[in-house]
């Protein structure tokens, strides 16, 4: 859990002419971790949620399934972790780190969502250097924000201050999720048939999966993160937080729409992912005919990525996909739009194993 720190040196003071090596001396810094806590306290804490016992500063978060109304006859606990990858070096980089925490819940509860599964509680891991209160309130005050629109409580986190081990100013983070269902609810890709529907749901851009490429592209064609692009800058763009889609789940619940199975779009892009969402001996065909952002077309083009590579690694503005009887496809688009999101048929499982995107394979 986040620290509760103070200073251990209170009342064991040593004088001036004898002094041990502290922990300071070492390169840690307690009163920096006390005042980080107490500037994303009020963050953590409002995304509290029917279920969470205690606060910050215990030794492990607590969540009482019963106190959050969850009565299940046969619950299922679904577990993920993630990171946000290299896109961290863009946020070194640009100084900007409050994206950084959506980046982080974004590629955990969108694991969660596709096994049917509500996201319940999470929890994060932020390892620097040098802790800077600053920087790690906003990281903390991003992850508390994608959280509240998750619907999951912040129950607790761990700051590692590791001097030596990572350059000022650089810190890794990663998320840790858990979720829950009733069995019979779970989605089932034993389920899908040859004739079913895809539906995809739009990407924010590169979400955080492909920046080794991504960052090999921009420094080999040696570009300015600062120079103008679209209503912002290029650097924005690329920073530009992982979308969030437990709220789309809710949507189709509340509607009474269960897709059959459900594919998050994150590294491996189509090929990779989407079969994952499909029973053996099943593939699907993707028709590609919506506009990528542009965000993915402009650095694809200045790398010349070839067609077949970026469906391997860019998710091409589709952030998840969803498998639906054809029956309750156009239901669920009317769900998904009424909830925000942007949603389109691309496509249909058929009886030939694996994925072909029209127009490449």
């Amino acid at each position: 859990m986040y620290p509760s720190r103070s200073d251990p040196r209170n009342g064991n003071a040593l004088t001036d002419e004898k002094r041990g090596t502290s922990y300071a001396d070492a390169g840690v810094s307690l009163e920096a971790g006390a005042e980080a806590v107490a500037r994303y306290r009020d963050a953590v804490e409002s995304t509290s949620i029917p279920g969470v016992l205690g606060g910050i500063g215990g030794f492990g978060g607590l969540f009482a399934l019963r106190d959050a109304g969850l009565t299940l006859d046969d619950p299922v606990l679904v577990s993920a972790t993630d990171g946000v990858g290299t896109k961290l070096r863009l946020a070194f980089d640009l100084g900007i780190h409050r994206t950084i925490g959506q980046d982080c819940v974004a590629m955990c509860v969108n694991d969660i969502v596709v096994t049917g599964a509500r996201p319940l509680f999470f929890l994060d891991y932020l390892a620097t250097g040098r802790l800077d209160p600053d920087q790690a309130a906003e990281i903390v005050v991003g992850i508390a924000a994608a959280c509240r629109e998750s619907g999951c409580a912040l129950i607790g986190g761990e700051t590692a201050e590791m001097p030596g081990f990572y350059a000022d100013g650089e810190y890794d983070v990663a998320g840790f999720c858990v979720g829950i269902a009733e069995r019979s609810a779970l989605l089932d890709r034993a389920r899908v048939q040859a004739g079913d529907v895809v539906v995809g749901l739009r990407s924010s851009g590169f979400h955080s999966n492909g920046y080794s490429l991504v960052r090999r592209i921009v420094a080999d064609a040696g570009l300015d993160l600062a120079a103008p692009f679209e209503s912002s800058t290029l650097g924005a763009a690329l920073l530009e937080p992982t979308r969030l889609y437990p709220a789309a789940f809710s949507a189709l619940t509340t509607t009474g729409i269960r897709p059959k199975s459900a594919a998050h779009i994150t590294g491996g892009g189509f090929y990779e992912n989407l079969p994952r969402a499909l029973p053996d001996g099943l593939g699907a065909t993707i028709e590609a005919g919506w506009s990528v952002p542009r965000i993915i077309t402009h650095i694809a083009d200045l790398g010349e990525v070839e067609a077949r590579e970026r469906w391997s690694v860019f998710n091409m503005g589709i952030g998840m996909c969803l498998i639906l009887a054809p029956d309750d496809a156009q239901r669920a688009l009317s769900a998904l739009a009424g909830a925000g999101f942007e949603a389109l048929t691309i496509g249909s499982v058929d009886g030939t194993a694996g994925i072909r995107i029209a127009g490449i394979d």
